[in-house]
């Protein structure tokens, strides 16, 4: 079974059907691989949805290939020095890395060189949409009244946060205002590091929302605390049926951020196969399945041609978001 992610002009994701892997079958020409333990690197701290989501793969990769894969957590340099190793590694299939939208982002802004061209797509296992979230105490319950009142506001009125600045929930915003029409600093954006002092911020009226997604608001909405009102994607997602998305409410416009496995560019063909066969089991895996919902994480699985495809259509449609709000190197 394969899950496509789509991604159009307006948005990084949108829809192009994607085949699915060949399952493994015993005996077949994927079982030399691999006689020895593989490294999996995670370019974020231990901890967060990122790791958790590597570790999880890893051990179901394990499963089905009969050999330890290692999780490594490489930090630094927002997101530099594990992209970095895991571009940098040898192409013999024993070092993979899970590489996540930052890799769209970092060469725009002058942190490296790298771009998804340096890797080798084995397949996307994750994709979490941008969501809108005010406080349950804002005058706007809806996304259709907070569009309109920032519509009809003076520059700089609202406030906005969710990560530091030019991160991707900030572009997330940036995108939401241009297909409004509206200067990509139209509601001043508050940076933070990261989802949960930004929620804090807005409960405390620091801030009148949020664009982060849907699973990081889970505790303050739980709380009744906060309240989501869309969800920049193209449909619902599962795991919050009740939440809209911008297109429901006349809004045009789609960002997620994602993970996917990849390894360096060149990687040895077999290795590939086999990894690419194993994930595409994995993204229907009733444990994974399990794992992803109980965390609120969007589970989208694209087959590495398809993988491939969509990373760099990201790259293309973060360059854009970036030089409108002047945050691009040069």
């Amino acid at each position: 079974m394969t899950r496509s992610v789509p991604f159009t002009r307006r948005g990084v994701l949108a829809g192009g059907a994607a085949t699915g892997a060949l399952a493994l079958a015993p005996g077949s020409a994927f079982a030399a691989y691999p006689d020895r333990p593989v490294t999996v690197i995670v370019p974020w701290g231990a901890g967060g949805g990122t790791d958790a989501t590597g570790r999880m793969i890893a051990a179901l990769l394990e499963k089905r290939l009969g050999s330890t894969f290692n999780v490594v957590n490489r930090t630094g340099g927002s997101g530099v020095v594990g992209h970095s190793a895991i571009a940098t590694a040898e192409p013999d299939g024993y070092t993979l890395g899970l590489v996540t939208v930052e890799i769209a982002m970092m060469h725009h802004v002058g942190l490296t060189e790298l771009t998804s061209t340096d890797y080798t797509p084995l397949g996307l296992m994750n994709a979490d949409s941008a969501g809108v979230t005010v406080s349950s105490e804002s005058d706007y319950q809806d996304i259709a009244s907070l569009a309109e009142a920032i519509k009809a506001s003076e520059p700089g009125t609202f406030k906005a946060s969710g990560t530091g600045q030019g991160g991707i929930w900030h572009l997330a915003l940036i995108g939401w205002l241009l297909s409004m029409d509206l200067a990509p600093d139209h509601v001043t954006w508050v940076p933070s590091e990261g989802a949960a002092p930004a929620l804090q911020d807005l409960v405390a009226g620091g801030v009148d929302l949020v664009t982060v997604s849907l699973a990081e608001t889970k505790g303050m909405v739980d709380a009744g605390r906060a309240v989501n009102l869309a969800l920049m994607a193209e449909e619902r997602a599962p795991s919050h049926p009740d939440v809209p998305t911008l297109k429901e409410s006349g809004g045009d416009f789609s960002l997620a951020a994602w993970r996917g496995i990849c390894g360096p560019k060149g990687m040895d063909a077999e290795a590939a196969d086999a990894i690419s066969a194993a994930l595409a089991e994995i993204a229907v895996d009733p444990e994974f399945v399990e794992f992803m919902n109980n965390r609120g994480f969007g589970i989208h699985y694209l087959d590495p041609a398809a993988h491939a495809e969509m990373m760099a259509k990201t790259d293309e449609v973060m360059s854009g978001a970036l030089k409108a709000a002047g945050l691009a190197a040069g």
